[in-house]
């Protein structure tokens, strides 16, 4: 037997590895849509991850049978995400792509970028309200006032949980440990408010 016929891919064997690459960035395109990523962008930068060389867009088209306008959308908005990147193949023209191997990198941008942007917001948004509400109450009468108190009083709540969700996604995204006191005080501070809450009504 030739040298050559020996080192010949075996036919079977490479659809097994080429269904078991799919088999992730399937898995890996469902949790980003979960996210709210769009499931192509899980699918291409699994693919990426997985190869041990950067690969063209005809590469990856061909692979996981993407049209070439997809793809190219799709490798455009993940390095924007900067979880993808271009590369060069000395000798060849056409641009490569090679994967963010840090994933926990590419985690802690997602949450620095969304969640912990829409956190911030959220607890912007909580002492606003809070503030027209106060101003809302001033020369009110006694049963506008009493209905104001309630209303900032059940604001505040949700704004303790804010900045609690800020605390710890910032802790997340810095790399620090993070601590379960934020989350007792707030459970105790919740229970106790739901306790008084109960008392007034009976």
């Amino acid at each position: 037997m030739s040298t050559r016929a020996q080192e010949a891919p075996d036919p079977q064997r490479e659809l097994e590895a080429r269904t078991a690459r799919l088999r992730v960035a399937d898995v890996v395109g469902n949790l980003m849509e979960f996210w709210g990523f769009k499931r192509g962008m899980g699918r291409v930068w699994a693919l990426c991850y997985t190869s041990p060389k950067a690969l063209s867009a005809a590469d990856i088209g061909a692979e996981l049978q993407m049209s070439a306008g997809a793809v190219s959308m799709t490798l455009a908005e993940l390095t924007k995400w900067g979880v993808v990147r271009r590369s060069w193949v000395p000798g060849d023209r056409r641009d490569f792509y090679e994967a963010e191997t840090s994933v926990w990198k590419l985690v802690s941008r997602v949450v620095r970028e969304r969640e912990l942007t829409l956190v911030r917001e959220a607890k912007e948004s909580f002492v606003a309200a809070d503030r027209a509400l106060q101003l809302a109450a001033q020369g009110g009468t006694p049963e506008e006032k009493k209905r104001r108190a309630f209303e900032r009083d059940r604001i505040g709540q949700l704004r303790s949980i804010a900045e609690t969700g800020e605390s710890l996604l910032s802790a997340l995204v810095a790399g620090e440990a993070i601590s379960a006191a934020p989350l007792a005080v707030l459970g105790a501070a919740t229970a106790l408010y739901e306790d008084v809450t109960r008392r007034r009504r009976r």
